[in-house]
């Protein structure tokens, strides 16, 4: 199969849109998420998307090819929560490797199927690996700011677990996205490259952070800038901003990247802000026009969608991107 990296010089990929939109379609019940298999489980299990890989693999299968369907060229595994720390709510912990192998094979297997069908536009499976419900570089508890929740090696070993399992399960690329805590996505750039070395892989990484609030920082208080900077020591695929802002609020972060970095930069925003009840509104033309000035601005070598995205915000994003050329990647000399 084509190298992703070659064919991210020829046109813009199109990563696809939201897995938790399309499950949120579906009402799945308590008892849908438990399944045969964990339906004695001590605790409430409903809400964990990961689970779903287990209990209910056709649908999750089912979404990744809708996505390709409609012209994505990358989806993302259904992992964001796949780590011992973000499973430890579940009680799940023992669950996290199989989670992932199951989860990275499932989409590797709609990706091949596609490929094989379509082999001049080859699909890939981007290991999802989320930024965990904890913060290495902050304190939860506003009367001892001294107090982590989670130390860097707790972090570094539990994305270990994680890649090594996306890994044996296929996937082609990993993606450390929406990093809200630097020092966390850190942490999980050092498993990596330890495993990388380990297994003598050369597997490629993409990274996205998001941008919190209209003061254009991450949660931890970096600028758009100040991210790249800080991640910019790992040879990457692409580096990028997803969720949290809608596409036009990203664009001035998009802008910073683009000027500043050699390596690919991505995008996959929110179809808007949320509205009060915490839905989404932006249609896929809506959506589309506004990513349409990030392709006239030649900002992007990937694009696709966040929460509230749908294969249908996918296919207007893929047909408007297929008419732009690449962003041109080239040497910086110096951040």
């Amino acid at each position: 199969m084509k190298d992703i990296s070659k064919v991210l010089k020829d046109r813009i990929l199109i990563l696809d849109g939201a897995m938790g939109t399309m499950l949120q379609r579906h009402k799945f019940s308590e008892a849908d998420f438990r399944g045969e298999r964990f339906k004695d489980w001590p605790v409430p299990l409903q809400g964990n998307n990961d689970l779903l890989s287990l209990t209910q693999p056709k649908v999750i299968k089912d979404i990744h090819s809708y996505y390709f369907e409609v012209g994505a060229d990358i989806v993302e595994t259904n992992t964001f929560s796949g780590t011992t720390i973000a499973m430890a709510d579940y009680q799940m912990e023992d669950l996290v490797y199989e989670l992932n192998f199951e989860s990275a094979r499932i989409a590797k297997e709609a990706a091949d199927e596609f490929t094989e069908k379509e082999p001049e536009k080859p699909r890939f499976v981007a290991g999802s690996i989320g930024p965990t419900n904890r913060t290495a570089s902050m304190s939860p508890d506003v009367n001892d700011p001294g107090y982590r929740a989670v130390t860097f090696d707790e972090l570094k070993k539990a994305y270990a677990l994680q890649v090594n399992a996306l890994m044996d399960g296929g996937v082609d690329v990993l993606l450390v996205e929406t990093v809200f805590d630097t020092l966390n996505a850190k942490a999980a750039l050092f498993a990596i490259e330890e495993i990388k070395e380990e297994r003598d892989s050369s597997i490629p990484i993409m990274i996205s952070g998001t941008i919190t609030d209209a003061s254009g920082r991450t949660l931890s208080g970096q600028t758009a800038e100040a991210f790249l900077i800080s991640v910019s020591h790992i040879p990457l695929l692409s580096v990028g901003f997803n969720c949290a802002l809608g596409a036009s609020q990203l664009t001035p972060h998009l802008e910073v990247l683009a000027q500043k970095t050699s390596f690919g930069v991505s995008a996959h925003p929110n179809a808007g802000l949320p509205n009060p009840f915490g839905a989404y509104d932006e249609t896929p033309e809506q959506m589309a026009s506004q990513i349409k000035e990030y392709l006239e601005k030649g900002l992007v070598n990937i694009v696709g969608g966040c929460c509230g995205t749908t294969p249908e915000h996918i296919k207007a994003i893929a047909e408007i991107a297929s008419k732009y050329q690449p962003r041109q990647v080239r040497t910086i000399k110096s951040i």
